[in-house]
């Protein structure tokens, strides 16, 4: 069983368990969806094959239930990032390294409160790069968890931008290092680069082609694991 597929039946039934406990008023309601949890947490703990271990298994749980809102601000949803396919004059692509994983990726970050998206992407991209970028349009809206990305639940939101000034300066704690790269000297690892590479570099290159998203798997709550 792929990873991925454990680590998002995992996140789903934590996700409808908390949602539950959020809006029923109902003991026995909050009992079965604390029990839910439970199963959760079992299915990510093999999804990490780690140890059967009962107390990590609880702790996960009151993490989970530490999270737990009444009403709409109990629901639930996937957090939202941002992405950004830089390109220069070159046709080249900006990418980092990143410093937690060693994996290489366009910059991303997570959606600050008080900023529209574009936002976001120019302060996160000079942040992490040094480069001052316009964000020219949305390319992509992509499941982290599908992709690979993460392993928290995300909606990544990715724009293609222009570089338009600055110069390479890799964020001391975020990135080992930054770069430009072709299509044909992009390093590795990459994460997800199957899904995205043809759609970010068509941008880069002028071409205009519609919002890529992810395909709706057949059955939805299984779907198939050979595909993304």
């Amino acid at each position: 069983m792929p990873l991925k597929t454990l680590l998002r039946w995992s996140e789903s039934l934590a996700g409808i368990a908390r949602t539950g406990l959020g809006f029923t008023e109902s003991l026995y309601e909050q009992e079965r969806f604390e029990e839910i949890l439970k199963v959760a947490a079992d299915i990510r703990f093999v999804a990490d094959e780690e140890p059967e271990d009962s107390h990590a298994a609880a702790g996960l749980v009151q993490e989970w239930m530490d999270t737990v809102g009444k009403g709409v601000p109990g629901y639930v949803t996937p957090k939202v990032a941002v992405g950004a396919a830089v390109g220069n004059d070159r046709g080249e692509l900006l990418l980092i390294q990143r410093a937690d994983s060693g994996i290489w990726l366009y910059p991303t970050g997570w959606c600050d409160v008080g900023y529209s998206a574009a936002e976001v992407v120019v302060k996160e991209v000079e942040e992490e790069t040094g480069i001052e970028v316009e964000p020219v349009r949305l390319i992509a809206v992509l499941d982290g968890l599908r992709l690979g990305f993460t392993r928290v639940p995300l909606y990544s939101l990715l724009f293609y931008c222009r570089a338009v000034g600055g110069s390479l300066q890799p964020h001391p704690l975020e990135c080992r290092d930054v770069g430009w790269f072709t299509r044909e000297t992009m390093p590795s690892p990459l994460v997800g680069s199957e899904r995205w590479t043809d759609v970010v570099f068509a941008a880069l290159a002028g071409e205009h082609r519609d919002v890529l998203y992810d395909s709706v798997r057949q059955p939805m709550w299984r779907g198939d694991a050979q595909k993304i």
